[in-house]
């Protein structure tokens, strides 16, 4: 293939180019922010776990210490009916003195109801502060994903002008480039990583940084300035410059 010297020079513009948007493209897929939210996401699915394990937790106890709440108002009510039977003087002193024994046990256990009551409350108390330790830590890891979500979306708009800048550069270097030459170079870019064209400095192809053996060079001498010529090791075009050492 023909290609005049100072139009080959061209495709390695158009190589920069495709190199830029390359990085941009990786760039956007390893944006550090993507990590970040992912471990993020991790952190707040298992303390969301968390706090509904303690929540229930708390609901448990809130249960426990209705029923308690119950037990001890039954027990209380008894006492009340004892006592405004008592207050009555009516019945016989048998069943009045059978009466005041009832009323002290109803006393000793509301007593020990009321006790194991405020146990259960002791201990929803700290449950409760536990649940609201973690929904502390929640805000905070929903704060950190808010923010990380900010920086990302604010590096992909970044990413996307570059990107925008960048295509809209190469279709005037396109526009300006043999048809079979380009279509040569994207053949190759495709199967070669992404680098379709490089220079020969000092020698050595840059696409695969591989110094040219002695009877390539010996043959890259020969050939004529329009001949597009090709690396010997990755088959890339190369571009002859002033820098080639031939």
């Amino acid at each position: 293939m023909k290609v005049d010297p100072f139009v080959q020079l061209r495709v390695l513009d158009l190589q920069a180019v495709d190199t830029a948007l390359n990085q941009l493209a990786h760039r956007r897929k390893n944006l550090p922010e993507h990590a970040e939210l992912d471990k993020v996401a991790t952190d707040l699915r298992q303390i969301v776990d968390e706090r509904a394990n303690a929540q229930a937790e708390v609901d448990d106890l809130d249960r426990d210490i209705r029923r308690f709440e119950a037990d001890i108002d039954q027990v209380r009510q008894r006492a009340q009916r004892n006592q405004a039977r008592l207050d009555s003087g009516q019945g016989a002193a048998k069943e009045l003195e059978a009466l005041q024994h009832e009323l002290v046990s109803l006393g000793r256990r509301q007593g020990e109801l009321e006790d194991s009551e405020l146990e259960l409350m002791e201990k929803r108390e700290a449950a409760a502060a536990v649940v609201a330790g973690i929904a502390g830590r929640v805000e905070a890891l929903q704060a950190a994903q808010a923010a990380a979500e900010a920086s990302r979306d604010k590096a992909l708009a970044e990413i996307a002008a570059e990107e925008e800048r960048r295509r809209a550069s190469r279709g005037p270097i396109v526009l300006n480039l043999p048809a079979d030459f380009v279509a040569l170079y994207e053949k190759i870019r495709d199967s070669s990583g992404g680098i379709g064209a490089a220079m020969l400095r000092q020698r050595r192809c840059e696409g695969c940084r591989l110094e040219l053996s002695g009877g390539a060079l010996a043959e890259v001498r020969a050939t004529k300035p329009d001949e597009v010529v090709r690396c010997e090791e990755c088959r890339r075009i190369l571009v002859r410059t002033g820098e080639s050492g031939l």
